[in-house]
């Protein structure tokens, strides 16, 4: 087959063919795109959702019942993968997201809705691991930057375009098709892979470690509900809170004992005996953390201090997400040609923790100019560590582990994006409460009772005292934050400095060209991998 993308064959015969490698990295990126997407679209209409089939008190479980979904079952979509073999795991995943997305356009009521929402989210636990997991079985470490780039270029466009799309498909063709829109596309990607990309087949003789796998679900789907709940649906000294936070110790502490029992276990523990591995984990954990914490409170500052638009939400972001695309294709570019790395995890932390300080300095006289240039600092910063991280920890394992070290980078992140949300989330109500309390009295904490982020509907309803001093108390709510964020990506930094830049394999710019077909990239490198045992 001369258009298809076999890796067997590349090892073999000499490589794979440029055409065919663009088609499955375009089928790639649809599934991300996906991915990325999909909350984005669906919060903009789920005022529209609510009007429709009610119940507004479980409203947060259509977003929550994703998560926990995504979550838990990211790490079993690596497994999978590592052992039943890369293409089936990720179509299969496919196919379940996109029957999820058609399911929740059929929801006739939220119950029903939150279930199929929690489908979908089965399958996007595995979108994101087999994209990058299937990147790094295709392409060689030293190449594999340029592409990472281009996949964080999709995430930053999704942030951008995620909420205007939304509101386009809601307002012109309801809110159905925000979920009927996956399937077009899904169908497009599933029939691309399926056609163009065949990668060995396996069959592995152990089976799977169920009892390692309930556990670990139990216990990341507690921890996601503390993050969710804790200082919102519950006080974080409630009974509930304890209770939830001690199943999630307890079952993860069971998880990490069983890994050491199991034949085949779900996370392989020696994949953390590498010292990058263990690093790129912690600095991607920090990057979650600060960087959705930093994208649920940039817009509602714009929006309540500077008085900007809330419709066109996704673009209030355009500083940090273009500068994140901008510098993550370049650093993916000169991480291929010059094969080193290690300077962009600490060039990243130190502008992260430069711009988290600047966005913190932020009060009621701020430009939007001068905000904006704030938010390309740590747009920057993170630009040099979304895909570095991924690219770094892929290449500090075995081949035989790619799925597994892709699904455990993709869950740190994601986990390090719930603290984030929940602790910075939690600090800025309680800073935002105090202020207003402060300087409207008993009419400030009125106001802020039920909860201290207030539409634009609500804020335009105060008298002007009330607005002023609301805005005072974003802008001191927002300081809080981002200093708290300063203060994590110092740790970030801290682990940067200790990366070992271990060479990454495959055919770079000086490299020859192997012998055979005309264009042929060696894939050989790719199927090596790096194992660095510290």
């Amino acid at each position: 087959m001369a258009d298809t993308v076999n890796t067997e064959a590349d090892t073999t015969e000499g490589g794979k063919q440029p055409r065919s490698v663009r088609v499955v990295l375009l089928a790639l990126m649809i599934a991300m795109m996906l991915a990325m997407l999909d909350n984005m679209i669906v919060g903009t209409a789920m005022p529209t959702i609510v009007g429709e089939l009610g119940g507004l008190q479980h409203l947060s479980w259509v977003v929550t019942g994703y998560t926990l979904a995504t979550a838990a079952s990211t790490p079993l979509w690596g497994k999978l993968g590592d052992m039943y073999g890369r293409k089936g795991a990720f179509m299969t995943s496919i196919v379940i997201f996109l029957v999820g997305s058609a399911l929740s356009g059929m929801a006739q009521n939220m119950g029903e809705l939150i279930g199929f929402r929690a489908v979908q989210g089965l399958g996007a636990g595995g979108l994101m691991v087999g994209v990058m997991a299937i990147i790094g079985d295709l392409i060689p470490p030293r190449e594999r930057g340029k592409y990472q780039g281009m996949m964080a270029g999709v995430m930053a466009l999704a942030m951008i375009g995620g909420p205007l799309v939304g509101g386009t498909i809601t307002d012109n063709w309801g809110w159905r098709w925000a979920f009927y829109i996956n399937l077009p596309l899904g169908a497009v990607a599933l029939l691309a892979v399926s056609a163009v990309l065949h990668l060995p087949r396996k069959r592995a003789q152990a089976r799977i470690d169920y009892l390692g796998a309930g556990l670990l679900t139990v216990g990341i789907s507690s921890i996601v509900l503390v993050t969710t709940w804790g200082g919102s649906e519950y006080a974080w000294t409630s009974a509930r809170i304890m209770e939830l936070t001690a199943i999630g110790v307890a079952t993860l502490v069971g998880f990490v004992f069983r890994q050491t029992k199991a034949a085949e276990p779900i996370v392989p523990l020696h994949i953390f005996r590498s010292r990058n591995f263990t690093l790129m984990s912690l600095i991607g954990f920090i990057t979650g953390f600060v960087m959705f914490g930093a994208v649920l409170f940039l817009p509602l500052y714009q929006q309540s201090v500077q008085g900007a638009s809330a419709t066109n939400s996704g673009l209030l972001l355009l500083p940090m997400l273009g500068a994140m695309l901008v510098v993550s294709m370049i650093a993916g570019r000169v991480t291929t040609n010059s094969g080193r790395y290690k300077v962009f995890p600490v060039v990243g932390s130190a502008l992260m923790i430069t711009g988290l300080y600047l966005l913190s300095l932020m009060d009621t006289e701020t430009t939007r100019l001068t905000s904006g240039l704030y938010m390309a600092v740590l747009g920057a910063g993170m630009g040099c560590l979304m895909q570095i991280t991924m690219l770094v920890a892929q290449n500090s394992v075995q081949m035989k582990d790619m799925g597994v070290a892709s699904s455990s980078t993709t869950l740190f992140r994601t986990l390090g994006s719930s603290f984030g949300v929940a602790i910075m989330g939690a600090l800025f109500n309680n800073r935002v409460q105090d202020v207003m309390a402060e300087r409207a009295g008993a009419l400030g904490s009125k106001i802020t009772e039920q909860s201290a982020q207030l539409d634009a509907a609500s804020l335009a309803k105060l008298p002007t005292a009330a607005r002023e001093a609301y805005q005072h108390a974003v802008s001191a709510g927002t300081h809080s934050a981002f200093l708290l964020g300063a203060v994590v990506a110092v740790l970030a930094l801290a682990t940067a400095v200790f990366v070992k830049e271990v060479p990454l394999k495959g055919a770079g710019p000086a490299a020859p060209r192997p012998e055979g077909q005309d264009g042929a990239v060696d894939a050989a490198p790719a199927r090596e991998g790096v194992a660095e045992a510290v």
